[in-house]
């Protein structure tokens, strides 16, 4: 289906005002204010720096809608997340709402590192009632000290997994188990066949799925008991028509609604050949939306089709 500019979502859905860096969404329904709130990894794209310090230092940056998903308004950022002095990393926030508590599971990286490598990792647990107000609840011991990217879902028995990138195991995606998603055992590796990260797990159409992203796109596995996964497809590998959304999709959330998903996932659209790594048309990113549907068992995403965004 062609691109339809009366009922298609904005391209790109949003981009952060300040930085110009947004990355990492996690959509959620925010029960206090009756709005919808996307919290995201706020990129400094905007500075000059040495090597990647602009990926740290890193804020949480919270953008809200009050129409259903159709525009977005930039609202500042998560403050109040820090335990120890200096200016440190937050990454990939991980948002669900049990029991009338928010809990979130973050990527956490002391300082301000100007590599990628050679620095612990870990994923912070909070909670809060109104989204805006966090209260520190542990530090989780996982598979190693070089974690990332939290994504929780519910089990079939009622238990919750966690699942999350492991860099010091070839940057594989392993779960967790948790009774109440306080106290968290280790199971072990459960997508071991390549490098990837940012696992995100979602019910729809009577399967469990599993997205990760490849740096070349989303790779998509399908689960009948959310344990096993067999491989299904690719998704979002292939540059989409809309403005800014000419790359790959990366680090995607899913909002799945009755018998319709959506795919929230950000783009660098300035990665083109002659521009340099270091320059700021390199570092900024976009978020877009797509819808997802499933044919003969087969998760697909057409990112020029045209759909209506209603979030409820």
């Amino acid at each position: 289906m062609g691109l339809n500019k009366f009922t298609t979502p904005k391209a790109p859905l949003f981009r952060d005002p300040i930085f110009d860096g947004a990355a990492d969404p996690t959509i959620i329904w925010n029960h206090e204010q009756k709005e919808w709130w996307m919290i995201y990894t706020n990129r400094r794209a905007i500075i000059q720096c040495e090597g990647v310090s602009w990926v740290h230092g890193t804020d949480l940056g919270i953008a809200t809608s009050s129409d259903g998903g159709k525009s977005w308004n930039y609202r500042g950022v998560i403050g109040g997340l820090d335990f120890e002095r200096g200016r440190n990393t937050f990454w990939a926030p991980e948002i669900i709402y049990h029991n009338g508590t928010y809990h979130m599971y973050v990527s956490y990286i002391q300082g301000v590192p100007n590599q990628w490598a050679g620095h612990k990792r870990k994923i912070i647990h909070y909670t809060s009632q109104n989204l805006w107000d966090w209260k520190l609840e542990s530090i989780l011991e996982l598979s190693s000290d070089f974690v990332i990217d939290a994504c929780v879902h519910g089990m079939p028995d009622g238990r919750f997994r966690m699942w999350y990138k492991d860099e010091a195991d070839n940057s594989y995606t392993y779960a967790a188990d948790s009774e109440d998603l306080y106290q968290w055992e280790v199971v072990g590796p459960v997508i071991a066949e390549y490098p990837h990260e940012g696992p995100n797990v979602f019910y729809f159409q009577g399967y469990y799925w599993m997205i990760v992203d490849k740096w070349s796109g989303q790779a998509v596995y399908k689960s009948n008991d959310c344990k096993g996964w067999e491989y299904n497809t690719m998704i979002l590998d292939q540059p989409g028509e809309r403005p800014d959304d000419c790359s790959f999709g990366y680090h995607a959330d899913v909002h799945v609604q009755g018998d319709q998903a959506f795919v929230f996932y950000f783009t660098h659209p300035g990665r083109k050949e002659g521009v340099r790594a270091d320059q700021y048309e390199a570092k900024r990113s976009s978020i877009q939306v797509a819808m997802l549907q499933v044919e003969n068992d087969t998760l697909k995403c057409d990112r020029n089709e045209a759909f209506e965004l209603v979030l409820y």
